[in-house]
């Protein structure tokens, strides 16, 4: 019997872990793409910048990849022309 509570317990656990990480909005951008990323350059880019985008790390080669590549997101990443560095 405690095992069995255990195992419900961990279960619920996670699924609130792992289904509380993401908002409406963040769901419904992921179910129209057959991908969480759509390149690893992408996933690079996204992995490097915070989701609130306070201090962007951005290079021209981002900006023409992210063209070519069609990257999507719910939170675009905005700079100035003087915050994009040269690679």
């Amino acid at each position: 019997m405690r095992s069995r509570i255990m195992r419900i317990t961990l279960i619920v656990g996670m699924a609130c872990l792992t289904g509380a990480c993401a908002s409406g909005e963040d769901w419904n951008m992921w179910k129209s793409h057959t991908t969480h990323f759509a390149s690893g350059d992408h996933a690079s880019f996204s992995l490097r910048n915070n989701k609130d985008g306070s201090r962007p790390i951005v290079s021209r080669s981002d900006m023409s990849e992210s063209r070519q590549q069609n990257w999507w997101g719910v939170y675009a990443v905005n700079v100035t022309p003087d915050q994009i560095f040269q690679n």
